[in-house]
C-alpha cells in the first residue's frame, strides 16, 4: 500500500504569549479532521502541539502537495484562529499570511513535511517537531543520523546501509537545491550545511544496495522560513519533520540519539539568539524561560495500512534526563551573555528583526573615522 504522511504545523495562537497551545485550538483541529477521517478524505490523524505550535499529522493515499490535504490543513488553522481570537490568544493566526488558499499551503505561512512510500511489512515513523527555532536545527541531527558511524553503527554493521545516503539541501537565500552523494561527498557536503541559516537539509534518500526503493525519501524537514515569506520577522519557523526507519534505514533508537546532545540552534527568544535545543516530552514542550529554551518533540508511530498506531512520546524517557539538565546548564551559561553575541545572533542573520528599524533610526548619527 503506498501512503502519504503529512505533518503540517502553524502558531496560530499562543497562551500565555508563546507558551502553549489552548487546548480548544486542539479539539477544534480533532473535530474536524475526525469529520475528515468519516468522509474517507484521510485515513488517519493525531493532533498535538510544541510550544504555541499547532501540529496536524494526517495520513492518505493522496501523495504529496495533494490539494485537498492541504486545503483541509488550512481549513482547520483558518477555524482554529477564530477561536483563538475569541480567546484573545496572543499571535492569533500569526503564521496564516495570506487570506487567500491557493491550493498549497507552502509559501503561506505553515510549515509542512511529506513522505509518500510503498508501506513496508513494518514500518516505523518518528515525526519531530520543534518550536523556537529554525529548519537549520535539524541540520546535524539528519548528518548524524544517516552519515555519522559514531551515532549509527547500522552504517557499519548493517551490509545494505554501506550504500550510504543521499542528501537533498535546499539554499534558502538563492532559492536553489543540490544533492550530496554519502559518505564519498560527505566533507563537501559538511561545508555548505554546517551554514545552518542558508543551507538546509531538505530530503534524505537511501543510497545503492539499500532494501528501501532509492526514488522513496526516508527523511523529510519543513523549510518554510516565514521571515523571507513575510519580509519580515513574524515568528521563528519552527520547523517539523518526518523520519522512517529500521530494515535498511537507522534504527528508532539510532534515529533519536542524536538529541542526546543539545546542540546550538538560532531562534529563542524573539527569533534573534542561540540556545541549546532541549529533547523534550509533548508536556514539557512549554518553553518560558525567555521564551525558551528551544524545544524537540518525537512522536514515534507503527504504520498499519496508512493508520496511526501510537504514538510513543519518546523524548519522555528518563535516559534523556541528562541532555535536558545539561541543556539548562548551557542555557545559563549563554544567557549571562546577554545582549552580546554569540547569544545574540550575528547582525546578518537580524536583518528581518527590528534592528534595521535602529540602524535607520540613528544611521545619520554616524561620521566617518
Amino acid at each position: 500500500m503506498k501512503v502519504t504522511i503529512s505533518v503540517i504545523k502553524a502558531d496560530i495562537g499562543g497562551y500565555p504569549g508563546h507558551q502553549t497551545v489552548h487546548p480548544d485550538l486542539i479539539k477544534t483541529a480533532e473535530d474536524m479532521l475526525a469529520k475528515a477521517k468519516k468522509e474517507g478524505k484521510v485515513v488517519d490523524y493525531h493532533v498535538t502541539k510544541c510550544g504555541d505550535d499547532l501540529n496536524l499529522i494526517i495520513t492518505h493515499t493522496k501523495g504529496v502537495d495533494n490539494k485537498e490535504i492541504h486545503s483541509l490543513a488550512w481549513d482547520v488553522f483558518k477555524a482554529g484562529t477564530e477561536v483563538a481570537k475569541k480567546l484573545k490568544l496572543y499571535g492569533a493566526g500569526q503564521d496564516l499570511l495570506s487570506d487567500a488558499f491557493s491550493g498549497n499551503v507552502r509559501g503561506m505561512g505553515p510549515g509542512v513535511a511529506e513522505l509518500e512510500f510503498e508501506e513496508r511489512p513494518s514500518e516505523p515513523v518518528i515525526v519531530f517537531m520543534m518550536d523556537k527555532t529554525d529548519p537549520g536545527a535539524f541540520n546535524l541531527p539528519i548528518y548524524r543520523m544517516f552519515a555519522d558511524p559514531f551515532c549509527t553503527p547500522g552504517l557499519v554493521i548493517d551490509p545494505s546501509m554501506q550504500g550510504g545516503f543521499n542528501f537533498e539541501v535546499y539554499d534558502t537565500v538563492e532559492g536553489r537545491k543540490i544533492t550530496f552523494k554519502t559518505p564519498e561527498e560527505m566533507y563537501s557536503m559538511l561545508a555548505f550545511v554546517g551554514s545552518r541559516s542558508r543551507y538546509v537539509i531538505k530530503r534524505v534518500y537511501p543510497g545503492p544496495g539499500n532494501k528501501v526503493s532509492q526514488k522513496e525519501a526516508v527523511a523529510c524537514v519543513s523549510t518554510e522560513k516565514l521571515s523571507q515569506i513575510a519580509g519580515q520577522y513574524v515568528g521563528k519557523d519552527d520547523p517539523v519533520g518526518i523520519v522512517r526507519g529500521q530494515s535498511g534505514l537507522p534504527a528508532v533508537g539510532e534515529i533519536v540519539e542524536p538529541f542526546a546532545f543539545p546542540h546550538l540552534v538560532a531562534g529563542w527568544m524573539r527569533g534573534s539568539h542561540q540556545g541549546p535545543l532541549m529533547p523534550c516530552s509533548v508536556e514539557q514542550a512549554t518553553p518560558t524561560r525567555l521564551d525558551g529554551p528551544p524545544r524537540v518533540v518525537a512522536l514515534g508511530f507503527q504504520l498499519a495500512n496508512g493508520r496511526l498506531v501510537g504514538p510513543v512520546d519518546i523524548f519522555k524517557d528518563v535516559a534523556y534526563d541528562l541532555a535536558r539538565q545539561k541543556a539548562n546548564e548551557i542555557a545559563e551559561y549563554m544567557r549571562r551573555h546577554g545582549p552580546f553575541e554569540p547569544h545574540r545572533l550575528p547582525e546578518e542573520d537580524l536583518e528581518y528583526t527590528n534592528l534595521p528599524k535602529l540602524q535607520q533610526k540613528f544611521k545619520d548619527r554616524f561620521s566617518k573615522i
